[in-house]
């Protein structure tokens, strides 16, 4: 038995922000990973060949780099390692017409590509940039601070400060909106506005949903502004990097070592059991990064005890499923619509707003999509390191998907498990990107499938292939995030706290609870 002062159960990216930041305070901590791999969601590895290094899940480090957490230290990780690999043209669509749209961080370019749809939404687009620093600072305020009653008002009150009443209004009335409300308000041009939209599928916003309308506004406009990082090499780096900051700190980091239990006594967190039967022993917190079905179905066996915590847990919303498709290429897909888009890390295949909306209710109906959304991700026109000279990766997200299949909107796919069917689901994402980008399939050197089940077994946290853990819908974000009153990674368990995508502020690579958490513990 081991005595820590802080115990961390998973090694995702907030874990080991939290951990780093503790550890450089004096903190003793140990981080336990049931995996032989740290870094959750966030990992790099050889999925299809030698020497093809493919992104498990997060591509974009764009949050991170942007982070407080980064700021902080970014001396420290850039010792260790870390290295990003800056991306100009940012994402792009491709459409069954033919045409395409793409933002790069050159305003001009990207107005231009505007102009050649509309006019008005070109100068639409300049003002929007224009005034996009004003409203990042109150946005990223927000997003980037511990979320409360009181840093809500707060919020507000600096909202009203500076921008008078009508402003305030106007930026809350973009934080409820749903992505169709404010793209057809803002927009005139339907291949604008999807290219934008595809952004809010990322995370669960559907164009339909209230409270999406704001991932299209700040993804558009921070790569307008700012551009986008991808890491060098691979996203692990900052995975790689943190960790060498907690263990050069004197923290531990052990792999293969599932957390089973964690111990507790007169309603305080004392630290954890494994699967091994070790016990080791927290004196001041236990930091679990998993999803909230896992916290009060398995690892608090006993409950929290109380019931509506416990309650929330188990009901907590996850959002539908993904399917991973990780391509070694010979070369880069040759786009029909545009030689251009071979320069995007993303190309989004998602033709309309109307489009995203029926597949989005296909698959919450149980339905295998007849057209999922796929986002494609070029990271090798980026980073030529993930691969051999002259060779490509390409990294394909199939959104959105049942965890359980119920059968198929195109009536092609007999209802099974995704065992029986990932193949061939594959086989229709592959078709989609084949009619943008003929001979994709004589270029395959390699391939491997994840479906939602597959994800799911890589990391548990990953519930039925969400890879968000957790709907950001409005009824469970901000204030409610992962459950009322328990927003600033507390539970009922004295010492006892919970970190990760299913909490404040949510998915994503900007280690925002890891970090908030640490200095609410350690101080800042």
């Amino acid at each position: 038995m081991s005595e820590f002062d802080a115990i961390f159960v998973g090694a995702g990216h907030n874990s080991l922000a939290c951990a780093a930041h503790l550890a450089a305070k004096g903190w003793k901590t140990a981080v336990f990973e049931r995996n032989e791999t740290i870094g959750g969601a966030v990992q790099t590895r050889e999925y299809t060949l030698p020497g093809f290094r493919h992104d498990f899940g997060a591509m974009n480090l764009s949050l991170f780099a942007g982070s407080a957490f980064h700021r902080k230290y970014a001396n420290e990780l850039n010792a260790k390692g870390l290295e990003f690999a800056p991306v100009a043209h940012c994402f792009a669509s491709a459409f069954p017409d033919g045409r395409w749209f793409g933002v790069s961080n050159d305003l001009e370019l990207t107005a231009s590509r505007i102009a050649q749809f509309s006019a008005t939404d070109a100068e639409t687009w300049r003002r929007l940039v224009g005034l996009f620093p004003a409203e990042a600072e109150h946005l990223f305020r927000l997003l980037g601070s511990p979320i409360s009653a009181r840093s809500l008002a707060g919020t507000a009150w600096n909202l009203w400060r500076k921008k008078g009443m009508a402003g305030a209004l106007d930026t809350g009335r973009l934080l409820l909106s749903s992505p169709r409300a404010w793209l057809e308000e803002t927009f005139e041009a339907p291949h604008v506005r999807a290219t934008l939209a595809a952004w809010g599928m990322h995370l669960d916003f559907a164009p339909d949903i209230a409270g999406g309308a704001v991932f299209p506004y700040l993804e558009s406009m921070a790569n307008q502004s700012f551009g986008m990082v991808l890491g060098k090499g691979g996203a692990d780096t900052i995975i790689r990097a943190m960790a060498g900051m907690v263990t050069g700190a004197g923290g531990t980091i052990a792999t293969g070592s599932e957390v089973a239990e964690i111990t507790t006594a007169g309603g305080k967190a004392t630290g954890v059991r494994l699967a091994s039967g070790e016990t080791h022993t927290a004196s001041r917190a236990v930091i679990a990064n998993v999803a909230p079905g896992a916290l009060v179905g398995k690892l608090l066996p006993g409950g929290s005890g109380d019931a509506g915590f416990d309650t929330a847990m188990r009901k907590f919303r996850h959002a539908p499923g993904t399917m991973m498709i990780h391509l070694a290429l010979d070369d880069l897909p040759d786009w029909a619509a545009g030689a251009e888009l071979r320069q995007f890390a993303y190309v989004h295949l998602a033709p309309s707003l109307d489009a995203m909306s029926r597949t989005y209710q296909q698959a919450m109906a149980g339905m295998l999509p007849d057209a999922p959304v796929l986002v494609v991700g070029q990271p090798t026109t980026i980073d030529p390191s993930r691969a051999p000279e002259g060779k490509h990766v390409l990294w394909v997200q199939v959104r959105v998907l049942p965890a359980e299949i119920a059968g198929d909107a195109a009536g092609k796919i007999a209802p099974a498990p995704w065992d029986a069917v990932k193949d061939a689901y594959a086989e229709r994402a592959l078709d989609i990107i084949e009619s943008h980008a003929p001979g994709l399939r004589r270029k395959i050197l390699g391939r491997a499938v994840f479906s939602p089940l597959d994800l799911e077994r890589e990391n548990p946290n990953l519930v039925g292939g969400d890879q968000v853990c957790g709907s950001h819908h409005l009824s469970q974000n901000f204030l409610f995030r992962p459950a009322r009153g328990f927003a600033n990674w507390s539970t009922p368990v004295a010492g006892l706290h919970l970190v990760g995508a299913a909490t404040w502020p949510g998915g994503g690579t900007g280690a925002g609870s890891g970090y908030m958490l640490a200095q609410k513990l350690g101080g800042g």
